[in-house]
């Protein structure tokens, strides 16, 4: 049994998420969990620094979902991502046309993904964030069009998957956690239930 597992006995962990790749990250963990997905508003007020809406967007989800938490042995688990470019966030998508426009922003440069995730109890809550920088090479039109196509990338912040096909293809580094950039920072989540 490692740390985790025996910080989490007697404890019920819920996952406040729809995304299937954060139900695979956390699985990683070797914990048990419930998935419970939050439809809270998404929206932050537009003075925020790019730090503080991923958490801010992630504690609004938890608390969207409190009436879950029923004693002091449940722990829920929010996140939200969002992908910074220059000055611009960028969240999901409104369509694939939009998708089109990211990926062609992001081609050839760098940018950075931020998740922010909030733990919460019927006693305290805590929230945190991990940043990665991520570049990607110059994609060319069919390469946009080819993964739009088949990948239909519109539920994802920035347009992309780095596990998917244009992540294969396109990034040429990664300064950081992949995880964080798949929708997860697993380290610093293990790190922050051990201490929550």
């Amino acid at each position: 049994m490692n740390a985790l597992q025996k910080k989490m006995e007697g404890i019920k962990l819920i996952l406040g998420s729809h995304s299937p790749r954060r139900q695979q990250l956390l699985k990683l963990l070797d914990v048990p969990f419930e998935v419970i997905p939050s439809d809270a508003d998404e929206t932050f007020p537009e003075s925020f620094r790019r730090e503080d809406i991923a958490m801010f967007v992630a504690r609004k989800k938890a608390s969207a979902l409190k009436e879950h938490i029923h004693d002091a042995n449940t722990i829920l688990i929010t996140a939200d991502s969002i992908v910074c470019v220059d000055d611009l966030v960028l969240n999901k998508p409104a369509d694939l046309k939009d998708a089109e426009r990211i990926l062609n922003l992001l081609s050839g440069r760098k940018h950075q993904v931020l998740t922010g995730v909030c733990l919460m109890s019927n006693k305290k809550s805590t929230s945190f964030y991990c940043k990665t920088d991520v570049s990607f090479k110059s994609l060319k039109d069919d390469e946009i069009a080819y993964y739009i196509e088949k990948y239909n990338p519109v539920d994802k912040a920035g347009a992309y998957g780095i596990q998917e096909w244009i992540g294969l293809i396109g990034i040429e580094y990664i300064f950081g956690s992949y995880n964080n950039v798949m929708g997860l920072p697993i380290k610093e989540l293990y790190e922050n239930l051990l201490r929550f």
